[in-house]
């Protein structure tokens, strides 16, 4: 397993880099240390558009602004302006936030609009095209972030626009996915769009966004109400209206950021900090890592039959929980505290042995899917004020939809909701009637962007894109940095598994010792191959005050510090 682990450090610690030629070009660096500021996101470009905003000035909370608008630009498919998210704040002078920029539904919302005649769910219908976009919310997260911040919004969101009007050189996975979707695009946009070319997309390639430029220039000048209530808005109510949305302007003037009051419990001295609901993840977070603490992993050793086993056990039951109870916690009742007792999650273990995989149909009901392009990024800043944001389209690009004249891609976030409580969705999964869809009410998540203090003060700044694979990703990286011991750069680079309750298996990433997988099977695991889980963006502060930061292996991610 070391073996494993050091061929992947070699293998991506090593710079990538383009010539500029007076195009913002990429250089990704892996793992980086710095004493004044970091930040780790998706795409090199916009950490850099980060550390750029903190070395004028700027604290975390300016950088995270910079660089939600830098990925808008140079990661469309999953930075946005018409999407949502959820941001995690700790202040330098320990005060705590959470803002909840989540997407609602339209008003117009209901629960069978994604049904046939029949009240049987329409393959692709809450995936693709303007019905499968909830009201956008990151606008409104940026102004709702903009208190916090020092420096004008218009230092904060000129980098973005300088980016998408002169363009910038894009990655090889970026050129991979772009021809990938390039037929998606197509279908529905009958009009010009930046993502479309005439010849395939190539590493290196320039990438110019004229009409999100136009976006971002008008989000200078006129704030959020250039968004949500000028031009902008008319133009979102116009592609909805002559493609079959129905998201309107008095939806987008009617959307509001919710601050919430951020999830706080102890795992191993240290104090976890992260979303609440909408977000499954504090739930999840707190279950297993509760559950876990029971035992000492920690001496099972990492990638250790009896530690996946035991991990995998507390998953099953957390993510059962979640299909059953969880929802938008201003439209249902949530029993969270019920869910978290150790009493509970005692009686919830009552059936688990160390020896046998417990059969799903032994643990309770089931759950709907999500899909996994999302991205996370994580600031610090020299006062250490920390700041870990999750945003997303959902899918890949959303829903393929770019509004015209404004470049932006919108979200397909409906399918976050259980389009038919009980009934298999297009992955054949199930859903709860908590999450079914309501006007206004916003769908589960599992982004889960959180902070470890170590004696309140920022320890470890993490999150993920993954759909319902994030919270699994996020417990391991702590686990194998609190419980294992690794550096955290073999925390994050280490192979993962998750499993979600159903389907009942194991997904599992290459890299397991095979003595492992043969046991877990003669436990009765069932193993499927995962080909990534997550993409993790993390900060770790250490005990002599130096920031550490660390890309995931599994994209574009890049630290940028000073």
């Amino acid at each position: 397993m070391k073996k494993f682990l050091s061929v992947l450090l070699i293998l991506y610690l090593i710079p990538v880099c383009l010539p500029a030629q007076n195009h913002a070009s990429y250089r990704i660096i892996k793992n980086q240390s710095g004493t004044n500021g970091m930040v780790v996101s998706a795409n090199p470009i916009a950490s850099e558009a980060g550390i750029a905003v903190l070395q004028k000035g700027g604290n975390a909370f300016d950088a995270a602004i910079a660089v939600q608008f830098a990925l808008a630009v140079v990661y469309p498919q999953a930075g946005n302006l018409g999407g949502g998210g959820f941001l995690v704040a700790h202040f330098s002078d320990g005060r705590l936030l959470a803002l909840d920029f989540r997407e609602t539904a339209p008003a117009a919302a209901t629960p069978k609009m994604f049904l046939d005649s029949s009240g049987n769910p329409v393959p692709w219908r809450s995936l693709k095209g303007p019905l499968a976009s909830g009201v956008p919310g990151t606008v409104d997260g940026i102004f709702a972030t903009l208190p916090h911040a020092r420096l004008p919004l218009k230092e904060l969101v000129e980098p973005a626009i300088n980016l998408a009007r002169k363009g910038f050189r894009i990655t090889r996975r970026e050129a991979e996915s772009l021809n990938r979707n390039r037929e998606n695009f197509l279908m529905y946009n009958q009009y010009p769009v930046a993502f479309v070319k005439n010849t395939p997309w190539k590493e290196g390639d320039i990438l110019r966004q004229p009409a999100l430029a136009v976006t971002l220039e008008k989000i200078r000048e006129g704030g959020r109400d250039s968004f949500y209530c000028g031009s902008t808005a008319h133009a979102i109510e116009q592609v909805m209206k002559q493609k079959g949305g129905i998201i309107t302007r008095q939806d987008l003037k009617n959307y509001h950021t919710v601050e919430r009051k951020p999830d706080t419990f102890s795992y191993r001295n240290h104090k976890v900090v992260t979303m609440p609901l909408p977000s499954s993840g504090s739930i999840i977070l707190r279950q297993v890592l509760s559950i876990l603490s029971w035992y000492p992993i920690g001496d099972y050793g990492f990638a250790s039959s009896a530690a996946m086993h035991l991990m995998a056990e507390a998953e099953r039951r957390s993510y059962a929980d979640r299909a059953r109870y969880l929802g938008d916690p201003d439209f249902i009742h949530v029993p969270s505290d019920m869910l978290t007792d150790p009493e509970y999650l005692k009686k919830r273990m009552e059936n688990y042995s160390p020896e046998r995989a417990t059969p799903s149909s032994a643990v309770s009901y089931s759950l709907a899917d999500e899909t996994t392009e999302t991205t996370h990024f994580s600031v610090i800043d020299a006062e250490g004020n920390a700041v870990s944001v999750t945003t997303t389209l959902n899918g890949s690009y959303g829903c393929f939809v770019v509004v015209p004249g404004r470049g932006f891609l919108l979200n397909n976030e409906m399918d976050d909701f259980s389009t038919k409580p009980g009934f298999p969705n297009a992955y054949g999964a199930l859903g709860g009637k908590a999450n079914a869809i309501e006007p206004g009410k916003r769908m589960l998540s599992s982004m889960s962007p959180t902070i470890l203090l170590a004696e309140n003060k920022p320890f470890l700044i993490l999150g993920s894109p993954g759909g319902t694979t994030i919270p699994t990703t996020v417990l391991q990286v702590i686990v194998n940095v609190i419980d294992f011991g690794m550096p955290l750069k073999e925390a994050v680079f280490a192979p993962r598994f998750h499993h979600q309750w159903m389907p009942d298996q194991i997904m599992m990433e290459k890299g397991f010792p095979q003595k492992t997988l043969e046991e877990l099977k003669k436990k009765g695991h069932h193993i499927s191959e995962a080909r990534a889980l997550g993409s993790v963006n993390a900060i770790m502060v250490h005990a002599d005050g130096t920031y550490e930061g660390v890309g995931d292996r599994r994209g574009d991610n890049s630290v940028a510090s000073y």
